[in-house]
């Protein structure tokens, strides 16, 4: 790496900090026997070599009994998109090995699970580690999407893993990478391959996340970033007083992103996807609702102010949600015949059932057409293509005009657009990050010396100083269940949602009234990196509401 900022000198020489329990020898602790979330006999009937095993604690070790010194070599793997802190887990990880013996070795797989297969990989030295610690990206050895859930993917893998000698893989990914380490840890313990398999949470959008999984590394500092903008964008609007922001943000599946930024600046609207399914709404009502709240503000003088959409709103809304869902199931079934289709959007109305066919016939043009686009990689509709953003302020606009007409409106809606996605998935670390992405590291070296494979690396205590925190591991099977995807059930970590019975949705619905009316916006600022804990060092406000209301 060349070309470094003063930020990045600076920040390189930041020394994580690690819980107690991983600051020297540790016990293993194993807790009680678990079970997936659901569909028990299933996920069992596919794991039976990794199913059920116990939930696992470290705790700091003063004997100095049964402390091996063997070298231990582990491979790894960055799957999925990016997210901030990936490079502190590896420099957790390769100081955690290092540690245990200075002959130890580091190999890290390129562009994802492909460097597996295709047998591409470098080993991972001091001098490397050393210049992406506290960074962010995922450029170290690159990331990808190959899912590894084929036979002879593993056997081709399990070649070069037994070439170089390596004891263990860690797959640092998402819900789908993690369950594909599932996967793969079934298999080589059925085979007798003698390799561990150690997953770890990544993710930006928040849906990777229980009780012992509290929050997905990545996810504090994207929704700082986030914030920042977004409170600057607030800061505009409350100067030029003329625009209305409609700001899309990543997070397709869940809102928790959406939720966070919203606890941090105070949006006037803010759409949680969640609860547009739970009150069955329609695309009208979600417009209504932004609409009044734009008549309400103008009636005051306000014509400006900023609305929040979660990524994957449209796949909340109950009739969309069931139009998509046969919608995938369509061209996952019919991918040749409809790619030859002279008029495709006339073979999807023809195909659907009559409901859906209207819903379909009834949308936008450009809106219909993104929702028959190329699907990814797990046969989901690609919703960061669809412009929700344009797509709701469009429909505000006309219904603002409606009640103008009506004489229930009289002011001035000029929207402006903003997607946020990527600018988040690879920022430095926040102090948070860093050290939690640092501690999984370590933690996952303890849980390959201690054996196991199928875990995934567990820290948690998150809201406290990072001494406090607990480290452990958890069986990656007692996450799963069945899901359809391209058309067939299959075993999958279940995402996890914003709870409207929890603390951080009913902190946020106890307030956005007065948001919406008033102009209460906050503006977090950048990251901070140097300075007093409580600038630099809070964790995400969803987490710590979270932990108020347990």
């Amino acid at each position: 790496m060349t070309n470094k900022s003063p930020l990045q000198i600076a920040r390189a020489a930041y020394k994580p900090k690690l819980p107690l329990a991983l600051s020297g020898a540790v016990k293993v602790i194993e807790g009680e026997k678990t079970q997936s979330v659901d569909n028990q006999a299933e996920i069992q009937a596919k794991f039976p070599n990794t199913y059920g095993l116990p939930v696992i604690r470290f705790e700091a070790d003063s004997s100095t009994k049964n402390k091996s010194k063997e070298a231990i070599n582990v491979g790894v793997i960055l799957s999925g998109g990016q997210a901030p802190g990936g490079h502190n887990v590896i420099s957790g990880l390769f100081d955690g090995i290092k540690s245990i013996n200075k002959d130890s070795r580091r190999f890290g797989f390129l562009l994802g699970p492909d460097g597996l297969i295709n047998h591409k990989y470098i080993e991972l030295t001091a001098d490397i580690i050393d210049e992406y610690r506290n960074t962010g990206g995922f450029d170290i050895i690159g990331s990808g999407r190959t899912k590894l859930e084929k036979e002879e993917q593993f056997d081709k893998g399990l070649e070069i893993v037994k070439q170089l000698g390596i004891k263990a893989l860690v797959i640092i990914g998402g819900d789908d990478s993690n369950t594909n380490a599932a996967v793969l840890a079934e298999y080589y313990k059925k085979i007798g391959a003698g390799v561990q398999v150690i997953g770890c949470p990544k993710t930006i959008d928040g849906d990777l996340k229980n009780d012992s999984i509290e929050v997905s590394f990545g996810f504090d500092t994207a929704c700082k970033v986030y914030s920042e903008v977004i409170g600057n964008i607030q800061r505009d609007c409350n100067s030029a007083k003329k625009y209305w922001h409609f700001i899309k943000l990543m997070g397709r599946s869940a809102s928790h992103i959406a939720l966070e930024c919203a606890l941090q600046t105070q949006p006037n609207v803010c759409i949680i996807s969640e609860e547009v399914e739970e009150k069955n709404m329609t695309l009208d009502d979600v417009v209504n609702y932004i609409a009044d709240i734009v008549a309400r503000r103008a009636a005051d003088g306000n014509n400006f102010g900023t609305v929040l959409i979660p990524e994957g709103l449209i796949e909340f809304i109950p009739a969309m949600k069931a139009l998509i869902a046969e919608l995938n199931d369509l061209l996952a079934k019919n991918k040749e015949e409809f790619a030859a289709a002279a008029d495709q959007r006339k073979y999807i109305i023809e195909h659907l059932t009559e409901a859906n066919a209207a819903i379909y016939a009834s949308l936008p043009l450009g809106v219909a057409r993104q929702l028959s686009l190329d699907r990814d990689p797990h046969g989901n509709v690609q919703v960061s293509l669809i412009e929700t953003e344009k797509l709701l302020s469009e429909m505000v606009g006309n219904r603002l005009a409606d009640m103008k007409a009506e004489g229930k409106y009289n002011g001035s809606f000029k929207p402006l657009h903003h997607f946020f996605g990527y600018e988040g998935r690879c920022a430095a670390p926040t102090n948070f990050d860093a050290d939690y992405c640092y501690a999984l590291g370590v933690n996952a070296t303890q849980l390959i010396k201690a054996g196991v494979t199928g875990y995934m690396s567990s820290i948690r205590n998150l809201t406290k100083p990072s001494v406090q925190w607990m480290a452990g591991g958890i069986p990656i099977t007692m996450m799963m269940n069945m899901e359809q995807r391209n058309g067939e059930q299959k075993p999958v970590i279940r995402k996890a949602l914003v709870k409207l019975e929890d603390g951080p949705f009913k902190k946020f619905a106890a307030k956005r009234e007065k948001w919406a009316r008033e102009t209460s916006y906050v503006y977090p600022g950048p990251i901070q990196y140097f300075g007093p804990s409580e600038v630099c060092d809070l964790p995400p406000m969803t987490l710590v509401y979270e932990q108020q209301s347990k």
